[in-house]
């Protein structure tokens, strides 16, 4: 039985996990590089562990620092999160060979949906749809080119390890052949270590749309609906909500049905994601398998009812699944954005620095996954998101509205969000109306670039406050018989003056 979690990660997701083990009465370890001694996750777990420099290569991604701080502290398990080593197979048997309970899928069931071209060979062999392509690596580019003529542009060169984007060119002449593999299997080799690339071919209009599941280690596996995940910036998520706008009944089932068995062709356990892409007549293809928890997972959650970690921790723990197929359904509509430290106004520059202040949203149906406090100093050495903003409404127009009433509730200084660029969002039309499609962001420049006048009306708003505060201030202290008063702050003379000019 576990009694004790080292969570091998940071930020919001370690507090997350943290969570649930408190819930569970199951101690929580946390660990933490030079740069987040300070971080929430440390002063929120039952123990912490220094593992290392600043550099994740140095502290979060070093296997051998984190076995060590797992036995100091004597854990029973360890949960990785999502990044850092969450998809890591040689992670998960070293965990085993330590007798270490690694709360996720098998090293096995890791390698063989990790690598995108065994992927693809497994879903086929059990009849999970994928987007016609490749199944070898391609090995040059003279191949690449009769490859692509075969297949028809436009098509994606993808590479066969990692993922977040890297490693992906989109085709749509001859002439950006070479140049687009070449650049492929460049930036899969320098981020990955592995140059293999496959092709496929490229969906018009295409839809991101992905199935939870869950599986025990008794052969049981379940799927907990869909997450709507088209909204994105470089290939990278930033809107994600549940169910999705485009999706039917019957649809869902059978794609359900189809993420269960893309599951059970690797005797997968744990909480896992089938990713499909979905074109408009809601043709629907295999796309990859995230081995772990993710980022998005607490919109499912909220309409589900289900803690994913906690059936996680369940699952390693050797139980049977606590629910059936037939136990679930969706209840209500919800949405999720991710609070980045960037500068949406300049080219999304990351902003770390100090927090000053921040007040976060409230109120019924918001929930709020973070881990920044005021006088926190954001480290620049890991991913600038900050924080996950979650609501849940009876439906999808009421939740959009109760979104923007949280992200304007929202306010941090001290450094640049992205708070304002997914409030810009909100407004778009194609996305009131859910029809939109992985284009979106391209599409709608016009809806999320900042007003023009924005800095003047932030001037305007100032110079009124100062001259309202100046009247109050006289009226307050203006004696009986209606003599002036001694000089006020320069402040506020300007801010009078100033408004003066402009009312």
């Amino acid at each position: 039985m576990i009694k004790k979690i080292l969570v091998a990660n940071r930020g919001e997701i370690a507090i997350r996990v943290i969570r649930t083990c408190r819930e569970m009465g199951i101690t929580a370890v946390a660990v933490f590089s030079e740069a987040d001694r300070n971080s929430m996750h440390v002063r929120f777990a039952d123990e912490a562990y220094l593992i290392g420099p600043a550099s994740s290569n140095e502290s979060y991604l070093v296997i051998e620092n984190i076995i060590q701080a797992a036995k100091k502290s004597k854990a029973d398990a360890i949960h990785p999160g999502y990044g850092f080593l969450s998809e890591n197979a040689e992670f998960a048997e070293r965990c085993e060979k330590e007798g270490i309970v690694f709360i996720g899928p098998s090293a096995y069931a890791i390698n063989t949906m990790g690598d995108k071209i065994t992927a693809r060979k497994n879903m086929m062999a059990a009849n999970v749809p994928v987007v016609p392509g490749t199944v070898e690596p391609i090995k040059d580019i003279k191949e690449a080119v009769e490859t692509i003529k075969k297949i028809g542009l436009p098509v994606m060169v993808k590479a066969s390890a990692g993922g977040g984007g890297k490693g992906m060119r989109l085709i749509n002449d001859e002439k950006e052949i070479v140049a687009g593999v070449s650049a492929a299997k460049s930036e899969a080799k320098a981020a990955f270590g592995n140059d293999a690339v496959y092709i496929e071919k490229y969906i018009n209009s295409p839809h991101h749309i992905e199935f939870q599941i869950l599986a025990d280690k008794h052969g049981h596996c379940i799927h907990l609906f869909e997450r709507e995940c088209s909204v994105q910036r470089r290939h990278q998520k930033v809107v994600e909500e549940t169910p999705s706008p485009i999706m039917t009944p019957s649809v869902r089932a059978e794609m359900g049905k189809h993420a269960v068995s893309a599951a059970k062709a690797v005797d997968y356990s744990s909480a896992g994601t089938i990713e499909f892409i979905v074109d408009d007549d809601l043709n629907y293809y295999f796309l990859e398998m995230n081995t772990r928890l993710q980022v998005e997972h607490p919109i499912t959650e909220r309409v589900v009812g289900v803690d994913l970690v906690k059936e996680q921790i369940k699952i390693a723990n050797g139980e049977p699944l606590s629910y059936k197929q037939e136990d679930l359904k969706q209840n209500g509509h919800a949405i999720e954005v991710r609070i980045y430290a960037e500068d949406p106004d300049n080219n999304f520059m990351p902003s770390p620095g100090k927090v000053k202040h921040i007040t976060e949203p409230l109120g019924l149906g918001v929930r709020h996954d973070g881990y920044i406090y005021e006088g926190y100093e954001i480290p620049m050495h890991y991913d600038p998101m900050i924080s996950k903003l979650i609501v849940w409404a009876p439906s999808r127009d009421e939740a959009i509205d109760r979104m923007k009433r949280a992200l304007f509730a929202y306010k941090i200084t001290g450094i640049k969000t992205t708070i304002s660029f997914l409030s810009r969002i909100m407004n778009v039309p194609a996305f009131r109306e859910g029809k939109y499609n992985t284009h979106f962001i391209q599409d709608n420049q016009k809806y999320l670039e900042p007003e023009k006048n924005a800095s003047q009306k932030i001037r305007d708003v100032v110079s009124i406050a100062a001259f309202i505060d100046y009247l109050a201030d006289i009226d307050s202290r203006k004696p009986a018989n209606g003599n002036s008063v001694q000089q006020q702050s320069n402040w506020k003379i300007c801010g009078r003056r100033k408004s003066m000019n402009r009312l």
